[in-house]
């Protein structure tokens, strides 16, 4: 009983070893390899996740991570077009889209898929650098200006241009990204650090574009307020010149308005003066008003009580008499005028 019961452990560890061996996952995130005595072809690549079979000992399995992958390179100085130094650090983004090729090419670094990884890192360093000499088309003032154009900023077409190039980069062989069954996702520029000498180059560029800035807006100001002031003194006089000329015809219209009235007073002043003297004790005494005025104010010598008393036909009373208080009670005929015939 124990020999059969032995037998069946035995039996089953060896079943498990078994299907250990031949059996392997591949999950939705990768991509598998089946190798038979170290050959495979385009039917040995399995891209659907599930659980697979394989002939222990006689086939191997190599799995990619088909997901992005992140490279990025150290600090290298790189030259501008016109003779800066500037030191670069880049960054890739790239990922295994032909598991076949992939594994063609890099196999022989080793037996692990991190070995094979490593060996594509190495190779994409050398067409980052590459990549990277578009920065020599680029001035220091397109890099770092702050003028745009339709396509963007100078970094973000330096960027666009350096994807492109490191996406259509060749190596020593020729070969490209996509022989060796690589995508490159994105490229571009991690930092760009200034070497002490052209940083102080760089600041003195920028100081003086300041200062030309700071003296055409200065410039434009002057401008728009001697604009603003010639404009305001144009305006001014325009105003001045309409106010005298309506002035100056109203005071024409007065004029002639007077003309009649001048030609009536000058036929009889001392009748007009008398009218007028009417004219105003009619308008200053129609209402409950109380008037304190001098006895030689035009018009009040018809208030005394004789004004009257002492006129003759034809006689009208003198505009202003002698004051009330040198005048005899009653006995003394108040000043007239003789009313020309």
């Amino acid at each position: 009983m124990r020999k059969f019961i032995t037998f069946i452990v035995t039996a089953v560890v060896l079943v498990a070893l078994l299907a250990f061996a031949s059996m392997f996952t591949v999950r939705f995130t990768e991509a598998a390899v089946v190798t038979t005595l170290g050959k495979a072809d385009e039917q040995d690549v399995i891209t659907t996740p599930g659980l697979r079979f394989r002939a222990p000992y006689f086939q191997k399995v190599t799995k990619y991570d088909t997901r992005v992958r992140p490279l990025s390179t150290k600090l290298e100085t790189l030259q501008t077009a016109d003779n800066r130094q500037v030191v670069v650090e880049t960054f890739c983004t790239w990922r295994v889209t032909d598991p076949l090729k992939f594994y063609q090419r890099f196999s022989n670094a080793g037996y692990t898929a991190e070995e094979h990884y490593k060996a594509a890192e190495l190779a994409l360093v050398g067409n980052m650098r590459a990549a990277g000499g578009q920065i020599s088309k680029y001035r220091m003032d397109q890099l770092f200006g702050t003028s745009q154009t339709d396509e963007g900023s100078g970094l973000a077409r330096l960027e666009e241009q350096m994807k492109s190039s490191f996406a259509a980069s060749e190596d020593k062989s020729g070969l490209k990204l996509s022989d060796y069954g690589i995508a490159a996702v994105d490229m571009g520029i991690t930092r760009i650090v200034l070497p002490e000498e052209t940083t102080k180059s760089v600041f003195e560029r920028m100081k003086t574009t300041r200062e030309r800035l700071a003296q055409e807006t200065d410039s434009r100001g002057a401008a728009q307020a001697q604009a603003i002031k010639a404009k305001a003194e144009s305006d001014a006089r325009k105003i001045k010149d309409f106010a005298e000329r309506l002035a100056q015809e109203i005071r024409n219209r007065g004029e002639l308005e007077a003309a009649p009235y001048m030609a009536r007073m000058n036929v009889n002043p001392e009748l007009q003066v008398f009218l007028q003297n009417m004219d105003f004790l009619r308008e200053g005494l129609g209402k409950q008003t109380t008037l304190v005025l001098s006895a030689s104010t035009p018009g009040v010598g018809l208030l005394y009580p004789d004004a009257l008393e002492q006129l003759k036909s034809g006689q009208i009373p003198a505009p202003a008499g002698p004051s009330i208080l040198d005048r005899p009670m009653k006995s003394q005929t108040p000043a007239a005028t003789e009313v020309p015939k």
